[in-house]
């Protein structure tokens, strides 16, 4: 058995927060069974592009994996009736709405204790379900912004900007994984559930760590650094080579030690201007211009060969395709495939979340979810009969699907 196997996880998810932290757990065999609200087309990520047709998209498959798709109007009476016996046979309702939502929706632990007292109600807001910005629709986009992360994102004097990938988003997908399965640890051994208020504003300030630390205790102002350069630890940071970058990382004094002596500089390491990483950080105008002159005197490829045999820890700055295809992304085993009706095979990348000893093979994974594709075997589940699944796909708490209740 998978570790997760005996978990059911209701989730009112969309886009990409949500969804990319119930897939972790969905890998590990939870059960998530996933509501679409039918009156807007389901999961906002089944229509983002380029990508997307018919109810589908990559960016969704990206995040859905493993997963079962039911369409439900909670707001209905009869969509509600439905969702309470889910409840009541679940161990969590996961969602990531704005911060008012899940009190508008009935979702909240305070609205289903008297469905299911053990019920884990974990809710991955915008900016959580208090404070004065709760109201807000939160965006990965615009929490980098508000949390300082786009001021120190970039090169010295330039816009400010945001990281490559949506990092509040997964941060907070697995900010909300971790809460979510604490509280049900602790309901299976109390008895008793509770409500997980977890936000993306708090993950983005929480993820500014030691600069928070330092500014907030010492004064320190954190600023963009040159070609990416660690704020203290001298050198470490990008430098270019004769045909392209790569990033060389200096950590501990004995690396430097070493370093000297792969540049072919052994004297630097007796210099008592660059002895230690604070000599080096008063010092930083003369050691860095120097340490790229010599980097730019070879190829990347060259330099690599001989800092990995110094055990520096170093690497060349990759293409997408080339992480993608090294040699240890395929040892990994970090590559799902998943067959899809349109899209044929579709590769995405697996969980970094592992159970198990090294080397253990991955257990198989699923296509993502076609909108209401498991509603009919959902509903069987919990003992309605075809009778009332057309009771109900005739009310619209199922939506217009013809096909509710025949998969």
């Amino acid at each position: 058995m998978r570790p997760l196997e005996d978990v059911r996880i209701v989730s009112l998810e969309q886009y990409g927060a949500g969804p990319f932290g119930s897939m972790h757990l969905a890998e590990l065999g939870a059960d998530i069974v996933k509501i679409e609200d039918p009156s807007v087309g389901g999961d906002v990520g089944r229509h983002v592009p380029p990508y997307a047709e018919d109810g589908g998209s990559l960016f969704f498959e990206s995040f859905n994996r493993d997963k079962s798709s039911i369409t439900l109007d909670i707001r209905t009476p009869e969509g509600r009736e439905v969702f309470h016996d889910l409840v009541r046979g679940a161990d969590a309702v996961y969602s990531n709405l704005r911060g008012d939502v899940p009190a508008k929706l009935g979702i909240r632990y305070a609205d289903l204790v008297e469905v299911n007292p053990r019920i884990v109600c974990c809710s991955l807001t915008g900016f959580g379900m208090t404070g004065p910005r709760s109201r807000e629709p939160g965006y990965d986009y615009v929490l980098q912004a508000l949390g300082g992360w786009m001021s120190l994102t970039g090169e010295p004097g330039g816009p400010p900007q945001k990281t490559g990938l949506s990092l509040v988003d997964y941060s907070g997908g697995y900010v909300a994984a971790i809460s979510l399965l604490a509280g049900i640890h602790a309901a299976r051994r109390d008895g008793v559930g509770t409500d997980c208020d977890v936000s993306l504003y708090d993950t983005a300030v929480s993820l500014l760590t030691y600069p928070a630390t330092w500014h907030m205790t010492a004064g320190f102002e954190p600023v963009r650094t040159r070609h990416s350069a660690h704020p203290s630890l001298i050198p470490f940071q990008a430098f270019e080579a004769s045909d392209g970058w790569l990033v060389v990382g200096c950590a501990k004094e004995k690396f430097w030690q070493r370093l000297t002596v792969v540049i072919g500089r052994p004297e630097l390491a007796g210099d008592p201007r660059f002895a230690t990483f604070a000599d080096r950080a008063r010092h930083r105008d003369v050691i860095i211009p120097l340490l790229e002159e010599i980097f730019a005197g070879r190829t990347a490829a060259e330099w690599l060969v001989d800092l990995y045999a110094a055990s520096i820890p170093c690497a060349p700055i990759n293409e997408v395709d080339d992480a993608l295809t090294d040699p240890h992304t395929l040892e990994r085993d970090l590559i799902a495939e998943t067959e899809h009706p349109r899209y044929g095979t579709v590769r995405t990348l697996r969980s970094a979340v592992r159970v198990g000893p090294p080397g253990d093979d991955r257990a198989p994974t699923r296509a993502a979810p076609a909108m209401g594709e498991h509603t009919g075997s959902v509903l069987r589940g919990l003992g309605y009969d075809d009778d009332r699944i057309a009771a109900l796909r005739r009310s619209g708490a199922l939506g217009s699907r013809t096909d509710v209740g025949k998969d």
